[in-house]
């Protein structure tokens, strides 16, 4: 396990008294607290808990020796971090990372968003080693247009915007709208027998989306075993007579977001359509019936988050089911 402090920490370590180190299982509960301890100042739309971070210690395809950085007081509180994650021989990397609110404004962020940068060229130089990728290294950071402390700081260091977002939301006192599918296609609950033909089937719908990738099979139970994860309230078109899957909607609750924004909101994580099954109303067949799961389960609000330049339609499709958009988040990034 890698000990040394990073050589572009050391000076932010040298001025702060922050010790920096990659994260280890026995780092859970402090590293949590300190992404709780920031998002209870902060409030954004979602956060890292627990059951997230399990998961990034569990990667095999980014070492946390190498890909994550914790850095801690004198009293061994967790007081910043950073992470990258890249796919093998994929084009960009995604850092993510939070300061606690009360070390901000002491050039700590700054200097963990040095570390992201120097951690993707070595991502980026690997793969070119291997054969894997030619392309030049880029690094996307993602945040909500509330945080301008965050966009500041990545403005100044040459990162532009590069995509919008639009969180929606629909109040479920609002009756979902009456929908059926054509027959032959049967509509069923999420288990775990479909998972894998889900997860084919959202590399195919994804493949023309902006900044999509395929998804291997770690990637895929990490999003199906996420902590906030519900397969009851999930749902997958199957092709009756083939077994194929057609499309899908995958939905998560999360409780403590719940307490924050007082309210409880059905989350539709994603939602897909395979290009060979498109314009046969499957995706307001999917939407209708999270609406009913959600209330039925006795929440407030459906939500989702959507491109706002998605080749596919689908902000006008959830305008039309009664979406409306309430946050707005962006997607930065530089060529390093």
């Amino acid at each position: 396990m890698p000990s040394e402090v990073p050589p572009l920490i050391q000076p932010v370590a040298s001025q702060t008294g922050l010790q920096w180190r990659p994260a280890t299982t026995a780092d859970l509960d402090n590293w949590a607290e300190l992404i709780a301890r920031t998002a209870a100042v902060e409030h954004p739309v979602w956060f890292e808990k627990r059951g997230d971070l399990v998961h990034v210690l569990e990667s095999t395809k980014n070492d946390p020796r190498t890909n994550t950085l914790l850095g801690f007081d004198a009293d061994g509180v967790a007081r910043a971090y950073g992470r990258i994650t890249k796919n093998p021989g994929g084009d960009k990397a995604l850092g993510m990372g939070c300061v606690d609110p009360d070390w901000q404004r002491r050039g700590i962020g700054s200097a963990v968003l040095a570390w992201q940068e120097a951690q993707t060229r070595i991502r980026f130089q690997s793969d070119a080693a291997e054969g894997a990728i030619t392309a030049p290294p880029r690094l996307r950071i993602r945040t909500e247009e509330q945080h301008r402390h965050q966009a500041q700081l990545l403005k100044a260091k040459g990162y532009g915007i590069v995509r919008w977002f639009n969180e929606m939301h629909r109040p479920l006192s609002v009756p979902a709208p009456d929908t059926s599918l054509q027959p032959g296609l049967e509509l069923r609950t999420l288990d775990a027998s479909l998972h894998e033909p889900v997860r084919l089937a959202h590399n195919d719908a994804f493949r023309d989306h902006w900044g999509s990738e395929p998804r291997d099979e770690e990637s895929w139970r990490f999003t199906v075993e996420e902590p906030t994860a519900r397969p009851d309230w999930s749902a997958v078109v199957v092709d009756s007579a083939t077994g194929e899957v057609a499309g899908y909607q995958l939905a998560s609750y999360d409780p403590d977001a719940a307490a924050d924004r007082g309210f409880k909101e059905g989350y539709t994580e994603l939602l897909g359509v395979r290009r060979a099954f498109r314009g046969r109303g499957i995706a307001q067949a999917l939407l209708a019936d999270a609406l009913r799961r959600f209330a039925d389960a006795g929440m407030d609000i459906a939500s989702l988050d959507v491109d706002s330049a998605n080749p596919t339609g689908a902000l006008a499709l959830y305008l039309r089911m009664g979406y409306s958009p309430v946050n707005r988040s962006m997607t930065w990034e530089k060529t390093l």
